[in-house]
């Protein structure tokens, strides 16, 4: 069999699996509980800086700065 017929038939059956679980894996690590905090700050960083434009030394807001303010 030469090289190109046995990748093929690799890719066509096997690789077409591991892609698919590749696929299903990440769907599932996005939408676990825990995960909506996270997302829901990182959504928010264009509206951060909104009256004014962010100074050089301004670090990021987080989820703890937010509880003390």
């Amino acid at each position: 069999m030469e090289t190109y017929s046995l990748l093929r038939q690799f890719a066509d059956s096997w690789m077409l699996l591991v892609l698919f679980l590749f696929f299903v894996g990440m769907i599932i690590f996005v939408m676990r509980p825990g995960s909506t905090k996270t997302y829901r700050d990182v959504a928010d960083i264009p509206f951060r800086h909104e009256d004014k434009p962010a100074a050089a030394d301004d670090k990021p807001a987080r989820a703890h700065d937010a509880k003390e303010a």
